[in-house]
């Protein structure tokens, strides 16, 4: 096993946070905060320990412009320099209403006036 100086080992963490930042365009928004995400899977995603808020409630997943999910997640471990979030629900998020009604397969897109 190798030992390295802890100014060594402090760079080489900074300099692996960066690069989970930049190959990552998924952000999460609370209220007025945004945060880079680091990392995101199925069940839940990490954030930099270092400005990491302890999140728990509603938040919205953005992956640059878009929005992906509205998600309640709970802070659930610290590891590797990262707080990790899990997922309590993720639902989809949607750029349109959901119809109270079926729409015909057939129906006409738009009315023309004469």
């Amino acid at each position: 096993m190798q030992f390295l100086p802890k100014e060594v080992q402090a760079g080489l963490e900074k300099a692996r946070k960066q690069s989970l930042r930049k190959q990552s365009r998924l952000r999460v928004h609370t209220d007025d905060n945004i945060f880079p995400v680091l990392r995101y899977w199925d069940t839940g995603f990490s954030l930099d320990i270092d400005n990491a808020p302890q999140l728990r409630g509603l938040v919205d997943l953005y992956d640059g412009g878009r929005h992906l999910y509205q998600c309640l997640v709970v802070a659930s471990e610290e590891e590797n320099g990262q707080m990790i979030y899990e997922f309590k629900r993720s639902t989809a998020a949607k750029d349109k209403a959901p119809l109270d009604f079926v729409r015909d397969v057939n129906a006409p897109i738009a009315l023309l006036a004469r």
